[in-house]
């Protein structure tokens, strides 16, 4: 027996359970998610020498612009306190306008890439100093991990993939390439531009693709460091629901205190209509308060005994009428008045107290 039950604990502590939607709510409140580092190069990459395809021309003319007007209009100037300002600004200005389109295309690639992975998320809690990341022995283990294989093959098939692209490209270029020497300067620049731009769209297609399964592999692996055993699953249903022996005890104390005040409206009760064994309600009647009677208190079995004792304790009449108890036993509850059926026989009864203690 022993021996099964440390078996059990055993396999109860594996960790072989999906993790919760509040484990991955936790995880992703201190920035834990699924994520690839490879596809925001990949799609930055991407949208940026695809944005030279649409702002190539523009980018041409405000560089040829620059040149012209650096060695046209600025070579031989005379630089002294009065026009260095504008010099600085013309050039400065000439320098922002022609690789904002660049820089706004890398800032849409990066946010874009990362709330397609992870969609919004702020958290501090990677930027904390964490001993574990300066720790030898644990940067031993990460270097000789699973992950860090991972990574090794990952790495080899990008420099495959990139390289055989490439390669294709020039490839199928080839013929072109050797007549850039018969070409004008401006045609060559033209070719290797257009050139340069397709290697870039080939290759950084082909990092989307190893980008992609590094997603799904990431996604695997962060899955799996978030498994739960049975018994975490157990803690965290304990936390989330409350302990069921706690509960069951503060219901248990809720009760007890919801009889005892039950009982202390007992001695001010008119009459206790009993089954005999089974059944007691208490009935008040004060104008005051209703207009007609209502139940100050009832219950079955060992508290109608109870609500007797009470009663005769206090000198509370009982009457007996078990048609009359079961049924306002079902259809009443506490502090409520009682139903206009069973009004007529309530009355009677009432009545019938009064005289006995000749209160009309």
């Amino acid at each position: 027996m022993s021996r099964l039950r440390l078996d059990l604990q055993f396999f109860s502590g594996e960790k072989t359970e999906k993790a919760t939607p509040r484990k991955k709510q936790e995880a992703r409140k201190k920035g834990q998610v699924a994520k690839s580092a490879d596809i925001n190069t990949a799609i930055t990459l991407f949208l940026m020498f695809l944005s030279l395809l649409f702002f190539g021309k523009f980018l041409l003319q405000n560089m040829l612009s620059l040149f012209k007007t650096t060695f046209e209009d600025y070579l031989f100037m005379n630089v002294s306190e009065e026009n260095v300002h504008m010099l600085f600004q013309t050039f400065m200005l000439k320098s922002v306008k022609m690789i904002a389109p660049l820089f706004l295309t890398a800032m849409i690639a990066g946010l874009v890439s990362n709330y397609v992975q992870v969609g919004f998320v702020f958290s501090t809690e990677p930027l904390k100093m964490k001993l574990d990341k300066i720790n030898p022995i644990q940067g031993f283990k990460r270097i000789y991990s699973i992950r860090a294989i991972v990574e090794l093959v990952k790495s080899i098939l990008k420099i495959t993939f990139v390289g055989t692209v490439t390669f294709l490209v020039l490839f199928f270029h080839f013929e072109e390439l050797l007549t850039l020497p018969q070409m004008s300067v401006q045609d060559a620049f033209l070719f290797i531009a257009k050139l340069t731009v397709q290697m870039g769209l080939f290759a950084s297609g082909a990092l989307l693709f190893i980008a992609v399964l590094d997603y799904l592999y990431q996604k695997y692996d962060f899955e799996k460091n978030l498994r739960m055993s049975k018994q975490d699953i157990k803690d965290e249903h304990k936390k989330t629901e409350g302990d069921p022996l706690i509960k069951s005890r503060m219901k248990q104390k809720q009760r007890e205190i919801a009889m005892r005040r039950m009982m202390e409206e007992v001695p001010k009760a008119d009459v206790v209509i009993t089954n005999p064994t089974h059944f007691a309600i208490a009935i008040k009647y004060d104008e005051e308060q209703m207009d007609a009677p209502f139940v100050v208190a009832k219950g079955c079995d060992f508290l109608a005994q109870k609500i007797k004792e009470v009663a005769k304790a206090n000198d509370v009449v009982t009457v007996e009428n078990k048609p009359l108890a079961r049924a306002l036993y079902d259809q009443t509850s506490i502090g409520e008045a009682i139903p206009e059926q069973f009004f007529k026989a309530v009355a009677e009864i009432i009545a019938y107290v009064y005289r006995l203690k000749h209160k009309v």
